[in-house]
């Protein structure tokens, strides 16, 4: 389905549906959590669609950046978004505010590559709340825009905390997150 896009693979009819799911050459969604945007398109147009569509989006520069999610005791599910860029690569940062169980907020904070799977690979990044003697640090790999939001969630690679743990490190209900982005 996606030869015209450059897949290059030529599969029994029965493995082509599952192929299709995670091919690096089928459209890419907009990746912004937290909006009902259909927008799809090529990992090239991604950017543009992001700047132009979702202008309240800031991108700072640079390796080392600080994300600041403000208002963190808004109510109900709430995304923070951010990017950066460094490397020559744009990263997109997301802290995810959700109910799990039953009055039980926690927050989801992690970092996608606005590129493919095999790109995401050579990347580290490493989140840090820092607070008075408390220190909260995640590293991972980057996961692609093609997996999502969602699919860091679902496996668990991304930093996960509760509300409590949350207001330990918020100052006036702000967070703000040390995000540092390396190559592998």
């Amino acid at each position: 389905q996606y030869a015209t896009t450059g897949c290059s693979l030529t599969l029994h009819h029965t493995e082509k549906p599952k192929h299709e799911a995670i091919c690096e050459y089928r459209p890419y969604s907009c990746p912004c959590p937290g909006t009902s945007c259909d927008w799809e398109g090529s990992l090239e147009a991604v950017m543009s669609h992001l700047m132009h569509a979702h202008k309240s989006i800031t991108t700072l520069q640079g390796e080392d950046i600080i994300f600041l999610a403000t208002d963190i005791n808004l109510p109900g599910a709430v995304d923070w978004v951010m990017m950066q860029s460094c490397f020559s690569h744009h990263f997109m940062l997301v802290l995810k505010k959700q109910e799990k169980c039953e009055g039980h907020q926690q927050f989801f904070a992690t970092v996608l590559l606005i590129g493919t799977r095999k790109q995401a690979e050579n990347f580290q990044y490493r989140l840090e709340l820092h607070g008075n003697c408390h220190r909260l640090t995640w590293e991972a790999s980057p996961c692609s825009i093609h997996d999502g939001v969602s699919i860091a969630i679902r496996n668990s690679n991304c930093l996960v905390f509760d509300t409590a743990t949350a207001h330990l490190f918020a100052d006036n209900g702000n967070l703000g997150i040390n995000v540092t982005i390396s190559m592998c």
